[in-house]
Formats: C-alpha cells, sequence, structure tokens
C-alpha cells in the first residue's frame, strides 16, 4: 500500500511559499561570487546541530557546539552527563556530515537510514540499538506510535514515496512531509527527532533547494519548542490532515530565509570591493551579528586573541565598511553597518 499524504492547499500556504521563492532566489543571487559560503557552511551546521540536539534537552550553548566542531573540549565537561551531550553533538556533526556527502544518493534506501541513525545514535541510545529499527512499542506523549513488527513495512512505502511522488511536489513542502510522516512511524526506539530532522533537511539539499547548504531550519523549531510539538501532535488530532502543518513548515522555512539574507548582508555588509575574509574575522562579523555590539575587550576576548590582534581584524572591515565604531573612546564599541 503506498504512502499518499493528505493536505490542501490554503491561500495561506500559497503566500508563504512565494515569498520563500523571492528569498531564495534573493540569495542564491547574492551567493554566486561571496568567498564565504564555506564560512556560512559551518555556521548552518553549527546552528542545526545546536538546536537540534538542544530540542531533546542537550544544554550545550551554541558556542560550545562551535568548539567540539573544532576539536576542542569545553573546560568544564567532566561530568557523564556532560560527557554524553558531547557525544551526541558530534554524532549529530558526524551525521550531518554523511548527509552532505550523499546529497546527490539516489535512490535512498533503508540502510541508508539505518547507517545514519548509527552515526547518529551511536553511544547515545536510552533504549535499542542504533542502526536498527525498534524491536519494543514506544509512546510519544499521548500519542502511540505503529507497532514494531509494523515499522519496516511502513518505511518502505515512505521511501518509495521519498524517492518518486515527492520529486513532484516543491521542496518546501516535501521536506515537512518528510519529516512528519517519519516522526509518525517513529521508527527507533531512541534519537527520531534528530533523525527526522536531519531527514528534512537531506531532502532541502538532495532537492537543490538548499544546495549550498547554507540554512539551519532547526534553529525555528527550537525557538518555540512548545509551539513545535503541539503543531507535531495536531496534525494526528486532525485525523493525518498535514494543512497546518505545511502550513507552520512553510513559515519556518521562510524565517530561516530571512535570517540567512541577514548574515549574508553581515559578510556583505556596504562594502565597495571584494575582501578576502580570515576565518577570525568571519567568526567576528558572526558574533557581532549576533551580540548587536561588542566593547573591544569583548572581541579579544571571544576570539581569545591580542587587542592588538583584534584591531588587525577589524581595520579591513572597517576600511571595507561591513563593521563600523560608535561611542566615544573610552566607551566605544563595534557593531555591523546597514542591517
Amino acid at each position: 500500500m503506498a504512502y499518499i499524504p493528505h493536505f490542501s492547499i490554503s491561500a495561506s500556504l500559497l503566500s508563504e511559499v512565494e515569498r520563500i521563492a523571492a528569498l531564495r532566489e534573493r540569495i542564491q543571487s547574492a551567493t554566486v561570487d561571496l568567498g564565504s559560503i564555506p564560512a556560512l557552511q559551518k555556521e548552518a551546521r553549527a546552528r542545526n546541530v545546536h538546536a537540534s540536539t538542544a530540542i531533546e534537552g542537550n544544554t550545550l550553548t551554541l558556542e560550545q557546539v562551535r568548539e567540539l566542531d573544532e576539536g576542542g573540549t569545553p573546560a568544564h565537561a567532566r561530568s557523564r552527563a556532560i560527557a554524553r551531550m558531547q557525544r551526541e553533538v558530534m554524532n549529530c556533526f558526524a551525521a550531518f556530515r554523511q548527509v552532505e556527502q550523499n546529497i546527490s544518493l539516489t535512490p535512498i534506501r533503508q540502510e541508508h537510514l539505518l547507517e545514519l541513525h548509527r552515526i547518529l545514535a551511536g553511544e547515545v541510545m536510552d533504549q535499542g540499538e542504533a542502526g536498527a529499527y525498534r524491536m519494543i512499542g514506544v509512546r510519544v506523549g499521548n500519542y502511540f506510535p505503529p507497532p514494531p513488527d509494523a515499522v519496516s513495512g511502513l518505511m518502505f512505502e515512505l521511501l518509495e514515496w521519498w524517492n518518486t511522488a515527492a520529486t513532484k511536489l516543491s521542496p518546501a513542502l516535501s521536506f515537512a512531509i518528510l519529516h512528519h510522516r517519519f516522526e509518525s512511524i517513529h521508527p527507533f526506539a531512541d534519537g527520531n527527532g534528530r533523525m527526522g530532522r536531519a531527514l528534512s533537511l537531506w531532502e532541502l539539499c538532495r532537492r537543490g533547494f538548499d544546495a549550498q547548504r547554507i540554512l539551519s531550519v532547526d534553529e525555528f523549531y527550537w525557538e518555540d519548542r512548545p509551539r513545535y510539538y503541539k503543531e507535531l501532535d495536531a496534525v494526528r488530532r486532525a485525523g493525518d490532515d498535514l494543512s497546518a502543518w505545511l502550513e507552520y513548515s512553510a513559515e519556518g522555512l521562510r524565517q530561516t530565509l530571512e535570517r540567512t539574507w541577514l548574515r549574508i548582508q553581515s559578510i556583505q555588509g556596504s562594502a565597495t570591493k571584494k575582501l578576502a575574509l580570515r576565518p577570525r574575522q568571519q567568526r567576528l562579523l558572526h558574533l557581532l551579528r549576533d551580540q548587536g555590539s561588542m566593547a573591544p575587550n569583548e572581541i579579544w576576548s571571544a576570539l581569545s586573541i591580542s587587542r592588538q590582534g583584534a584591531m588587525d581584524l577589524l581595520k579591513p572591515l572597517i576600511a571595507a565598511g561591513l563593521v563600523e565604531k560608535v561611542g566615544g573612546a573610552k566607551t566605544g564599541h563595534y557593531v555591523l553597518r546597514n542591517l
């Protein structure tokens, strides 16, 4: 029996899809010659990993997640609980890299999903086995997913839809349908949330919607987790009608594109000439974007560099029109321009 998603296209959803298309076109035009795409990719990956693990209760900060991605270990990470959270984050990074390496993979089969789950959930499973469908019944709030003996067949149907019918839909719809259906089947004993969100990002990448891998949709879900869970559950209460879920997911995708556009502007700024940004300059621009403004001592502390090192980073950014100093000699701080 084939999987057939049920939904209707409302005026609100159509409006969101149109805005999404316009934003995506703007971003694509801006990034054609943008030399900082690797930095944007790295930032998006860190934000997705932080958000997806935080949704599940991981308390590591975005800065700590970035540090782990760069091979570091937070100084306070000595307890068993922190060590587990670190492993969860590193697994998530590895899973996203696995997705990136298989963007053009077609068709996607069950063994590919099992391998991705093995990477994502290895050594952090509360129950069950990483890389294997569950052999136990589970409960998610008030929802009881299908029994274990139905999981493999339902996943086969979902993969059949993903490899065929999904390709005829806009990625702005198919990524959301894939996400919800996977969560409804709940095929693994643990790690389904992280896995479902990874698959939805995989869909955006393999369909070419996020071919540059610079979107961090998971931030939208994390910032209002109660609403995220409520919207997931509302589909089941509506008799598996996905219409409201598609509107919610489109809203999240549109907000993600808006934020990505802001990050691109923070790098481009009002520069009149091209500037080859060094990694620390890219990180500084993201810090200024996230924090609004920073005093000189906050900059060299955040980047672990000397005062002179901070000025060496800032001077080219100021000359290029990306950053400006506001305030007096003693109270001055640095901000991004034209945001």
